[in-house]
């Protein structure tokens, strides 16, 4: 971006996606000051090409064929086609110290020990598809999981207080391999959504997995969804720390606060 770059295009998945969405962007040394876009006119693109391409995802509403991306950017560097300006979270964990941005969706619990495990699988289970390896992934972060103790404010407001299966905080649609855990989220609204799943038991667990590909989970009293402009995620005790993934990258643990920069980056979308 200081170089004087207009367009980038990135070739892969999510976190490969949000590495180069954070190098739009220049942190403050203050890290309650917001970070600045290096060049606000600069557009990010994405030829779809990971495990499970989520963010492009959601732009469709269905995983979708390389062609058509390809198809898209050609058009945008032709001016037949434009970029539209997306919203991204700005994210800082490791006790509220360690910044970075997240451009799709972010998972505690057991969605972080998921996307640990997906990062660590060897060259045989990269051969299945990016579903099934979530979908494994996430049956044995399930076996060694134990509920802690987990507080939630959003805009300042306290939303949970309480044991924890699992804490997500979405701007996309899609996260973990086509997982709809906000079905209402938006990526250039203005709010992030904050999904929490409290109190549930392993089998409770194991059918709201059956049903969060289509975002039916939702209607399970134990999951709440909130919209904000601010959340913060807090663990009181050390031990009780929660792995956090971003985009499918892991990124340190909780407590961890995020807040919504909106139509913060350009993006060549297919639509």
């Amino acid at each position: 971006m200081r170089s004087g770059a207009e367009s980038v295009v990135v070739v892969g998945g999510d976190g490969t996606l949000s590495e180069a969405a954070e190098g739009f962007f220049e942190f403050s040394d203050d890290l309650d000051v917001l970070p600045a876009a290096i060049n606000p006119s600069a557009t990010l693109a994405i030829l779809p090409a990971g495990t499970g391409d989520d963010f492009a995802r959601g732009q469709h509403g269905s995983r979708t064929l390389l062609q058509p991306w390809i198809e898209a950017l050609i058009a945008y560097l032709r001016g037949e086609n434009k970029a539209r300006s997306i919203d991204v979270l700005y994210g800082r964990c490791n006790g509220y110290e360690k910044p970075f941005i997240c451009l799709n969706a972010s998972t505690m619990g057991i969605g972080g020990e998921t996307a640990g495990r997906v990062a660590a699988q060897g060259k045989f289970m990269r051969n299945f598809s990016g579903e099934f390896r979530f979908v494994f992934a996430a049956v044995g972060a399930l076996a060694a999981w134990r509920e802690r103790r987990v507080r939630i404010t959003v805009d300042g407001r306290e939303v949970a207080d309480g044991p924890m299966n699992l804490v997500a905080v979405a701007n996309g649609l899609y996260c973990g391999g086509g997982m709809m855990l906000s079905p209402d989220a938006k990526i250039n609204d203005g709010k992030l959504d904050v999904i929490t799943a409290s109190g549930l038991t392993r089998a409770n667990v194991v059918t709201e997995l059956s049903r969060v590909h289509t975002g039916g989970h939702v209607k399970n009293p134990k999951v709440t969804i909130t919209q904000g402009t601010i959340a913060r995620i807090e663990t009181l005790l050390a031990q009780d720390a929660m792995p956090l993934e971003a985009d499918g990258n892991v990124r340190g643990v909780t407590p961890v606060q995020f807040q919504v920069l909106p139509e913060a980056l350009r993006f060549v979308s297919r639509f």
